[in-house]
């Protein structure tokens, strides 16, 4: 899972360098490349270290994992080849594909799968936590490694393969200091350069293992203003964008000179109320608040009515999707269980940030429809730096923001509402929740596992460890001479089928 983060990274422009082995990508000429406009600037290039959404967008085209979400999240080969389990559940057999190289030219092998695994969790690094049952990785020959884990583990693929933080990268790119700013994978894409402030290139890797790239490279370029973006695809500057301005997509659904693509997400939304902060001790002010804001008027302040309303993490239409409709905007139930609790007026704030301006617009709302019950909201807008080090540190009563690259239930639930998982800034703990994400993780039915996922995320609402807020859609737009590419539920951008033609229009 990764937590959406956005500030500007200073990198060096610099081109793929040679290697001693095999085929090296040629960098070439970049007329004809595909145009992509992203809204900000990666931090890094290291998989491993970032968190931000904008680094995987780009990394996503130039990294790979050993299986990887096909367009229905359904884990398929990918570096591997195939895998088995063991009888008792306990070891992970994967066969890598033969003659996979990186973009240098040297070879991949299982030691640079062991080495990437051993690399999250030795050093800590951001998705250790996927590794929670992994006692042992191991490389038994050249394209065999061996994963050993102390519980039957069924989300392990996932685990793995969800999203590029699980990348295998090459040893030398790391312990060269490089990978930062000059990442080597195994890729349809491989780097090219970096115009600080400006954009990112990528060169088409002739040697992927795969179907090869249709377009010769891509340039990611940063255009933070959604409706500056727009224009720049419908003036044919650009010939993709996920910067789009949500107050047009009506009108753009009508407009044929492009492709508009609003597919739902497996992403969501959530205010968590820190219940190490009194009153929120108290499961009766939290339902209070649950009650007391407006959903559907959050849904069209921030996104246009695009976003589809919910109560729980997993959206409608997920497999592992739970309905739940116990909170509905009702302000004197909210106020009633204030006047149970014994809460007078409260004067709290809300921590948002500007980087993500749908957090600072629902905060504007949630204060607005708080007011009437005596909670004075002030709205504390920060950097996103700052807010994650106040959110660590507790430093906060209200906190908004996303979640984002979810597939499997626990993605949804563990990390951020077990009472020893890796998120739960809100500080909440029940034993029932706890007993039940821990049993989801082992259990091997798949419809006993459903049946679990289900009692745990109705308890995490009903006790309100989030409230939950809406499922985000995935809104994409390019130009019609552009083919071969599909918008995916977990925002995954993925170029390596698409073209272009000529525009018979220019």
């Amino acid at each position: 899972m990764r937590r959406l983060v956005a500030w500007f990274a200073i990198a060096l422009l610099t081109a793929v360098a040679a290697c001693s082995t095999g085929q090296r990508v040629d960098l070439g000429d970049s007329s004809d490349y595909l145009i992509a406009a992203i809204a900000g600037e990666p931090d890094q290039l290291d998989p491993h270290k970032t968190s931000a959404y904008f680094s995987f967008e780009v990394l996503e085209n130039v990294f790979d994992t050993l299986v990887e979400p096909d367009a229905d999240l359904v884990m398929r080969p990918a570096l591997a080849q195939s895998w088995e389990v063991s009888p008792d559940q306990l070891s992970w057999t994967f066969h890598l594909r033969p003659g996979v190289t990186f973009h240098d030219g040297s070879a991949l092998s299982s030691d640079d799968v062991e080495f990437s695994y051993r690399r999250i969790i030795d050093e800590k690094l951001a998705n250790v936590d996927k590794f929670s049952a992994v006692t042992d990785v191991r490389a038994v020959d050249p394209l065999t490694v061996v994963i050993a884990v102390k519980q039957p583990t069924p989300n392990l693929l996932t685990n793995i393969g969800g999203f590029k933080g699980m990348a295998i990268v090459q040893r030398r790119n790391v312990e060269s200091g490089q990978i930062a700013t000059h990442p080597i994978g195994t890729g349809p894409f491989a780097f090219a350069s970096h115009k600080s402030g400006d954009s990112i290139t990528l060169k088409a890797n002739p040697s992927y293992w795969g179907p090869p790239p249709k377009v010769p490279g891509v340039t990611f370029r940063f255009i933070s203003e959604p409706s500056t973006a727009l224009s720049a695809l419908q003036a044919g500057e650009i010939d993709w964008t996920d910067a789009v301005p949500t107050q047009r997509v009506a009108q753009l659904r009508d407009d044929d000179s492009l492709h508009l693509a609003v597919t739902p997400s497996n992403d969501y939304w959530y205010l968590a109320l820190n219940e190490a902060h009194k009153p929120w001790d108290d499961v009766r002010v939290r339902r209070a608040v649950a009650f007391g804001i407006d959903r559907d008027a959050i849904v069209q302040a921030t996104s246009y009515g695009t976003a589809a309303e919910n109560q729980l993490a997993i959206p409608e239409g997920n497999p592992w999707y739970t309905e739940y409709r116990r909170y509905r905007y009702d302000p004197d139930t909210a106020k009633r269980l204030l006047d149970e609790a014994g809460v007078g007026n409260l004067d709290l704030d809300m921590l948002v940030t500007g980087e993500y301006p749908e957090t600072v617009t629902a905060a504007q709302v949630i204060a607005d429809n708080l007011a009437p019950l005596g909670i004075t909201v002030h709205i504390r807008t920060v950097d996103f730096a700052t807010w994650l080090d106040e959110q660590n540190s507790g430093h906060f009563d209200m906190l908004m923001m996303g979640w984002l690259g979810n597939i499997d239930p626990d993605d949804f639930y563990y990390a951020q509402h077990h009472t020893d998982g890796t998120s739960n800034a809100q500080k909440f703990s029940d034993p029932d929740v706890d007993r039940l994400l821990d049993a989801g993780r082992v259990q091997t039915d798949h419809q006993a596992r459903e049946d679990i996922y289900r009692r745990a995320a109705t308890i995490i609402a009903d006790e309100v460890s989030y409230i939950f807020l809406y499922n985000p859609s995935v809104i994409q737009a390019w130009v019609t001479n552009l083919s071969g590419y599909e918008a995916r539920r977990d925002g995954a951008v993925r170029f390596r089928t698409a073209s272009l033609t000529e525009d018979e229009s220019s």
